[in-house]
């Protein structure tokens, strides 16, 4: 079999309230989705957020790479999802100018790479009629991490808002029943410690907290910051300082009790290299838009595990279903997780593109996917609907 078509769309998605931290806020998505039709007929579809402030791309980047980009190399025939898989791994996206202002990095493209990967992968799946929690189980890459369960439990999250709103917010976390929360620090205007003293009071001592800077911070401040916090009994910081300041991090890292935790700096292997070398973390933040995908997201997992170091698998504000349920196979075939994010779904977006609602119930529990490939039925009316522009990349479909 091969490829029959390739199609990319551009679609909005809405929040249904603005997600803000130190870094950003956030109203709505510029989403890529891909659609993949093989040629006995089985279709997948991916998604990637392009983010600005993590690995360079923009929408008009991720459109400008589709454009530049020669898909020839993707419409070599194969005989099931591994050759198909192996066939991407070696797919080059163009070279192309990143948005004015970002010093592009290894990972730039990552989001693009995501979201014809996880279409592939999806239809090839569904073509050997199996999930694509099988698919990585089976992975040679992954022989080392591969836990299989049926249900996980995501974590909540509390981000930069009014003392009022953190209140309400850490009520809710308290009455769902999240056993681990998310707090966003550094953002101006909000007084970090008073933040963490109403929140801990409001959960109690027997949830876990994490706190994550969105970059916000810089490296000298690192150790007074944390000294302030650390009656709160955060387990883990996460991107303290920006990403021209994470090499200076071994020097602080002895001097705080929390581990530290890399995000917008950890996006591809050549970032986990250079975390490892440089010894700036305890944890890497994996992805799936920002670091490109299934396979590469699984060997950067590889690589933490061999080299002694703890992960968290998160994911970009505002995901669909569609990353929603790769993530959720992913962190159900995918060992010693130390925090899961993802899965916000209904609670966060108003346009759902999938039939099934993958949103998790309390305590953020969620249970394996089922059935072949992503295991979710795509509202393909919908995204035609909403789409503000599409391209075919390979063939051409018929509506």
């Amino acid at each position: 079999m091969r490829i029959r078509s390739l199609t990319a769309f551009q679609v909005p998605i809405a929040l249904r309230s603005p997600v803000r931290h130190a870094s950003h806020v956030r109203h709505h998505n510029e989403t890529l989705v891909v659609r993949c039709e093989l040629s006995n007929g089985y279709v997948g579809w991916g998604e990637g957020l392009p983010r600005t402030y993590v690995t360079g791309e923009s929408i008009g980047s991720v459109w400008q790479h589709l454009q530049e980009s020669s898909f020839k190399p993707l419409q070599e025939k194969f005989q099931d999802v591994h050759e198909a898989s192996d066939m991407f791994d070696q797919f080059l996206l163009a070279t192309v100018p990143a948005p004015s202002g970002v010093t592009p990095r290894e990972c730039f493209g990552n989001s693009v790479r995501c979201a014809l990967e996880i279409a592939l992968l999806d239809a090839a799946c569904r073509s050997d009629g199996q999930s694509l929690g099988d698919f990585i189980s089976s992975l040679p890459e992954a022989v080392e991490i591969i836990e299989q369960q049926n249900e996980v439990f995501y974590s909540g999250a509390i981000t930069s808002m009014t003392a009022r709103r953190q209140w309400l917010s850490a009520w809710k976390m308290k009455l769902f029943g999240f056993n681990s929360v998310k707090v966003k620090v550094g953002a101006d205007a909000i007084a970090d410690r008073d933040c963490l003293r109403r929140i801990r009071g409001i959960l109690g001592p027997g949830v876990d907290i994490r706190i994550d800077a969105n970059e916000a911070w810089r490296i000298e401040e690192i150790v007074s910051r944390m000294d302030r916090l650390q009656p709160f009994r955060p387990t883990s910081l996460e991107q303290p300082v920006p990403h021209a300041q994470v090499a200076d991090l071994a020097q602080v890292r002895s001097r705080i009790s929390v581990p530290v935790m890399l995000d917008e700096s950890l996006c591809c292997e050549e970032d986990g290299r250079r975390a490892i070398d440089q010894q700036s973390c305890d944890l890497f933040n994996i992805r799936l838009s920002k670091c490109g995908g299934i396979r590469s997201s699984i060997r950067l997992v590889a690589m933490a595990v061999s080299n002694g170091l703890g992960y968290q698998l998160g994911c970009q504000v505002g995901e669909t279903g569609i990353l929603s349920a790769a993530g959720r196979h992913f962190a159900c075939n995918v060992s010693g997780i130390r925090y899961l994010e993802g899965s916000y779904d209904r609670f966060l977006v108003r346009e759902t593109l999938t039939r099934e609602n993958l949103t998790f119930s309390r305590r953020g529990r969620a249970p394996r996917l089922l059935g072949s490939g992503l295991g979710i039925n795509v509202n393909e009316e919908r995204i035609r609907l909403i789409a503000e522009r599409k391209m075919e990349l390979i063939g051409s479909h018929t509506n």
